[in-house]
């Protein structure tokens, strides 16, 4: 078995491109808001 060559990590993930740090930027609310008016079932990543 051998490994893969990128691996991220969740904490990053979620402190780059989480809900919350989405709605802590003006640009990020505006993701948001783009990203519900297209009707996305998820709104950031996990």
């Amino acid at each position: 078995m051998t490994k893969r060559t990128l691996r991220g990590s969740v904490r990053k993930k979620k402190r780059t491109s989480g809900f919350r740090a989405r709605m802590q930027t003006p640009t990020g609310r505006r993701v948001i808001k783009a990203r519900r008016s297209r009707g996305r079932v998820r709104l950031t990543t996990v």
